[in-house]
């Protein structure tokens, strides 16, 4: 059993002399699930996108094996599929390939050709692949050479296909709440379903009924007798389904890309566990006045705890938000940064979200200013930007290397951490003026009284910077945070094909309303809470 993505062991823990160290939700012992089919051993395969990874579960038992590992060719899976021969084919969405891996583990590219590939299936010895965009195509490629055939284009964001019992490859357009159909020789394509909710993929299970998963916050999944049209719908409450595998048994297992995890799902959307659900990084984080701490994970706004009102995965998931990082809490409001370009301000009561900016380069880390404007270290840019409450963005800073979050302590001073700079700098009449250097990766930063506290991601630890002395120390080391120690990877593109890529880590820091710390351990899928011990405990 793999305790976490980030140890295989689980006995690395962090450590803290001056901090009590808490994780208020489990690690993540599957580090998000994407395409998932069952392979030639009859363990489920699972294609994990944002880990770069590819892992086998044994679904009697829930054992997680990595396969694939992050540190290989492949950057980030979105879907696999088998060859007759026992070959394991992938869809690498961001860089836009098609890799084969041989049943001895050898790799091969297939084809650089397919922009954002996503649903990938094997018909006997051939395969097919689809792209995940506007105007997108459905390809026949050829693993021993030869260029590509499109049988079709026109998709609108194609994702999990498969063949069906009459013959013809079945695939989704997500946007359309459309199913289509073609026969693997070309031909004109078919719309056969209209009015299906979000289908993320479409799978049929041995008795040749067409299944459809919703993509949405409820879970829900649709069945279509191919022969009469006949419906029948079920909620079964697992936030944003990604894609489906039947065993011999004809027991559906699935995968979300919201929260991850292995579920066995029944007819009657009863479901059953096999791998626990976790978070997907988690990015920033922060808590509100009455305690309420709030983390950014990519796809959803979450709250970690250990009460009664969260799931398994030590966490509740207030809503689906595509793409959030950065996050501070204002007054009841939730502001996000995006590192796809645009700051959103969000109204948990009202549930309405307010687009603030668009277009802005690489966003992360973003704080209220005591004026009440929004302060954002745009980390594409070396900038740091204030956005006032007409939307109006202004530059605070330029020049710098890659700024990741911003902090104000009491006096309202401003500051900015430099991950590729190492150090922590101060904003001073639109000067950056370094308070603290040396420091390896900070990224998440937050002032508490005299303190700025960062967590530096090369050094796994959290250092505190005196804004008195402008002396340092390091408060707490073996944080889980940036790569597992001892791998090194290409990073993933943030975009692909003008689609939204792999999203950059970052390890959020926020302070409490009580003084403690809560810190996103990103590197095994939790978020710490540190409690500072009296001057007698250290």
């Amino acid at each position: 059993m793999r305790p976490s993505r980030y140890d295989d062991t689980g006995n690395t823990q962090s450590t803290s002399r001056r901090w009590d160290l808490r994780r208020l939700n489990p690690p993540n012992r599957l580090w998000g699930s994407n395409g998932v089919t069952f392979g030639p051993d009859g363990r489920l395969y699972v294609a994990q996108f944002l880990a770069g990874q590819i892992s086998a579960v044994d679904t009697a038992t829930g054992d997680v094996d990595v396969v694939v590992p992050l540190d290989g060719p492949v950057q980030a899976p979105d879907d696999l599929a088998f060859g007759a021969d026992g070959s394991m084919y992938i869809a690498d969405l961001t860089p836009g390939r098609v890799w084969r891996r041989s049943p001895q583990g050898a790799y091969s590219l297939v084809s650089d050709q397919v922009q954002v590939p996503n649903g990938i299936t094997c018909v006997g010895d051939r395969l097919f692949v689809n792209e995940m965009k506007m105007n997108g195509r459905l390809l026949e490629l050829f693993p021993d050479g030869g260029d590509p055939v499109v049988l079709t284009d026109g998709l609108a964001l194609g994702n999990a296909m498969q063949l069906g019992p009459d013959g013809c490859l079945y695939y989704p357009h997500m946007i359309g709440n459309q199913v289509w159909r073609i026969p693997p020789d070309g031909g004109t394509p078919e719309l056969f379903a209209e009015e299906v909710d979000d289908p993320v993929a479409v799978r049929f299970d041995k008795g040749g009924v067409l299944v459809v998963l919703s993509r949405g916050p409820a879970g829900i999944v649709t069945r279509i007798d191919l022969a009469t049209g006949a419906r029948s719908v079920v909620v079964s409450g697992v936030l944003g389904l990604d894609n489906a595998a039947f065993d011999a048994e004809n027991r559906m297992f699935v995968s979300s890309f919201g929260s991850g995890g292995v579920t066995e799902m029944r007819e009657d959307g009863r479901t059953r566990e096999i791998v626990p659900r976790g978070l997907s990084g988690p990015f920033g984080v922060t808590v509100d006045l009455g305690g309420t701490v709030y983390a950014a994970d990519h796809y959803r706004l979450v709250s970690p705890g250990d009460s009664g009102e969260h799931d398994s995965s030590g966490v509740i998931t207030h809503e689906l938000q595509p793409f959030v990082h950065g996050i501070t809490a204002d007054d009841g409001l939730l502001h996000f940064a995006s590192e796809y370009g645009d700051v959103r301000t969000y109204d948990p009561v009202r549930r309405t979200t307010r687009v603030r900016v668009q277009g802005l380069n690489e966003p992360t880390g973003i704080e209220r200013s005591p004026d009440g404007a929004l302060v954002v270290a745009e980390s594409g840019a070396g900038r740091v930007v204030r956005i006032d409450e007409t939307d109006t963005v202004t530059v605070l800073a330029e020049g710098l290397r890659h700024p990741v979050d911003v902090a104000f302590d009491a006096e309202g001073h401003c500051y900015v951490s430099d991950d590729e700079l190492g150090a922590v700098l101060r904003i001073d009449d639109g000067e950056a003026v370094t308070v603290a250097d040396g420091l390896g990766a900070p990224q998440g930063l937050a002032a508490r009284g005299d303190e700025l506290f960062t967590v530096d991601v090369e050094h796994r630890c959290l250092r505190a910077v005196s804004l008195t002395t402008g002396e340092t120390r390091i408060d707490a080391e073996n944080l889980a945070v940036g790569l597992p120690p001892g791998i090194t990877r290409t990073e993933p593109a943030l975009f692909a094909a003008g689609m939204p890529g792999s999203p950059h880590p970052f390890a959020g820091l926020a302070v409490a309303p009580d003084g403690t710390l809560l810190l996103s351990a990103n590197g095994e899928g939790s978020v710490l809470r540190l409690s500072a011990r009296s001057p007698s405990e250290e």
